[in-house]
């Protein structure tokens, strides 16, 4: 018997094909190969520690007690954004990103405001980063001053183009899996600064004090 059909609907169209097609979509980014486990483990080191290892106890040492407490507020309010950026993924997986998210809450409008906020933020913590390097590695070769052309290039300037000559080709890895062997690396490189740093406090004399 034909079904009865209303407004150009009838009866006898499934019920479940919207379900099918989220259902295709979910497999579809399930499928997509990412980091194994220990490589995440590697990712997120050596993002969460890197330069806070010096730069959050020389802050606290000069801020005092209260500093500590503010620093308690920050990381339990990261920690809630955390576990709302896992909701959301949870609820939708086809969000894969910050700017999903503001496309799902905010529609188009919230995904280009995300989109800039991260573009702008990732461009200046890499030009904090660059000045950083060049602040550092410029006091500890001071005398690295040369000439281009008729151009005078400082020890500070000439370690900044450097470092953004070396880092720049990590920008290009499309591969997690390799990304992780350069986190291994800065991984070491913290595990590096926390035995320099106790060497001097309790070997060569330097001591350990409160600033």
């Amino acid at each position: 018997m034909e079904g009865k059909k209303h407004e150009d609907c009838s009866i006898t169209i499934p019920l479940l094909h919207s379900y099918a097609v989220v259902n295709s979509k979910e497999e579809q980014y399930t499928n997509i190969s990412g980091a194994s486990f220990i490589s995440t483990c590697f990712n997120g080191l050596n993002a969460l520690s890197g330069v806070g290892l010096l730069s959050i106890p020389y802050a606290l040492a000069e801020g005092g007690w209260l500093s500590l407490i503010l620093l308690l507020v920050i990381a339990s309010s990261t920690f809630y954004t955390g576990l709302l950026i896992q909701r959301c993924m949870d609820t939708d997986p086809t969000i894969t990103s910050y700017p999903d998210i503001g496309n799902r809450a905010f529609g188009k409008i919230g995904e280009a405001i995300v989109s800039i906020t991260m573009d702008i933020e990732l461009y200046l913590v890499a030009t904090g980063f660059l000045i950083l390097e060049g602040d550092n590695l410029s006091n500890l070769f001071p005398d690295m001053d040369f000439d281009v052309y008729g151009y005078h290039i400082d020890a500070k300037s000439g370690f900044i183009i450097l470092v953004a000559l070396i880092i720049l080709p990590t920008s290009w890895l499309h591969n997690m899996n390799i990304l992780s062997y350069i986190s291994a690396s800065g991984v070491i490189a913290s595990m590096i600064i926390i035995g320099s740093v106790f060497w001097a406090g309790a070997v060569d004399g330097v001591g350990f004090q409160e600033k």
